[in-house]
């Protein structure tokens, strides 16, 4: 059989392979549908564990690697958990996603925006922004009903100016998502390593990848995203580059000689949905809740608020500090935790807080997108 032959066999089994995994999206959301009448729980890792197990079995006597379907199962069981989810948010509505975001298409917020649409399935429409602050203005003007923000990166650490944003603006956070973010060098065809002089990307990008940049005698510059770096190299007759996500240069007739480029290998950014309207999260679901607070500046005042949390048994994932304006040396509080807004325990613990801080701002609460894998012994 001839080279030809043997990869149009290949192709035949991957189009094969598509039609698996959307016939078993459909099956999911079929289930979402029915745990929805019964109120139960998305996620039965019990049963999950118990599918992978069997999986690696009948996969180890057909030659395939135990580690490598743990791999892939666990990729196609998030995708689940996440549209389960989704659907139990908003149902059978579906239509146009409509989401402003950073940059261009082709940069990571758009692939971000992109991945919330295929989740709630429905069509994607962009709207393009030059900055956060424009992100946050066109929802607040009507101009999308979403918006998209970065709020925080594995490697980097937290987007600041995100926050502070927050701090100001009267919109929700309704949704969260995250995404691995593999930097690669970008360049036109035929252009050598050896040859380049500049590199252009988002400020964060260059952060992240500040060990290999280290190594090059490459001229740093700073783009608004990494559309704007990935379209200026294509534009300029001269030997730069671009970092980036492949799929996106190949928009802009780029290509990759060099991969892998951040400084850890598990790279990723967490983004935040904003909408003008709050959300309610279905009980059965796994949420978050996000929020503002500023203590008094007495001693024990952070303490004390954080014991409030700890008495209503609710779990803090998350506790950011960013300097108040115009008040030297004081300090407000963002504040992720493990709690559905509506619950009880919420309740209590807001009124708690109301009363023993200077002030309380909830940012939102929304289904928490961590999805933990599920582990099963591997067979012997």
């Amino acid at each position: 059989m001839d080279l030809n032959s043997l990869r149009q066999q290949i192709e035949s089994l991957d189009k094969d392979l598509l039609g698996c995994l959307a016939k078993r999206r459909q099956l999911a959301l079929a289930v979402a549908k029915d745990k929805a009448q019964r109120q139960g729980a998305v996620r039965d890792q019990g049963r999950e564990a118990s599918l992978l197990l069997s999986l690696m079995e009948k996969g180890k006597a057909l030659g395939l690697d135990p580690a490598y379907l743990t791999r892939l199962y666990h990729i196609i069981i998030e995708d689940s958990v996440l549209l389960q989810q989704a659907w139990m948010q908003q149902g059978d509505s579906q239509g146009l996603l409509h989401i402003a975001h950073l940059g261009q298409p082709g940069t990571y917020s758009h692939l971000a925006a992109q991945g919330i649409a295929s989740r709630h399935q429905s069509a994607f429409q962009g709207l393009s922004c030059e900055s956060f602050a424009d992100i946050v203005k066109a929802v607040e003007d009507g101009k999308a009903p979403l918006g998209l923000l970065p709020i925080e990166n594995t490697s980097s650490g937290s987007i600041n100016d995100v926050y502070d944003l927050l701090r100001h603006t009267h919109l929700h956070i309704v949704g969260e998502t995250y995404l691995k973010v593999d930097h690669h060098l970008l360049v036109k065809p035929g252009l050598a390593l050896e040859d380049i002089q500049s590199v252009y990307a988002h400020p964060q990008a260059l952060t992240q990848c500040s060990q290999y940049l280290a190594k090059t005698p490459f001229k740093q510059e700073a783009c608004a995203s990494s559309a704007h770096a990935m379209a200026k190299v294509a534009d300029l007759d001269a030997p730069v580059a671009a970092i980036g996500p492949e799929s996106g240069g190949a928009l802009y007739g780029l290509v990759a000689i060099d991969r892998h480029l951040a400084n850890q290998e598990e790279n990723h950014t967490r983004f935040i949905l904003v909408s003008r309207d709050a959300q309610t999260v279905p009980a059965q679901l796994p949420a978050k809740t996000s929020l503002i607070m500023a203590t008094h500046n007495t001693p024990g005042a952070l303490v004390d608020a954080l014991l409030v949390l700890r008495q209503q048994g609710i779990n803090m994932t998350k506790l950011e500090s960013r300097p108040m304006p115009g008040n030297p040396w004081e300090e407000l509080f963002y504040v992720d935790l493990a709690v559905n807004d509506q619950s009880e325990a919420w309740q209590g613990a807001y009124q708690e807080l109301a009363a023993i801080t200077r002030f309380v701002k909830v940012l939102g609460c929304y289904p928490d997108q961590r999805v933990k894998p599920t582990t099963a012994p591997l067979p012997r």
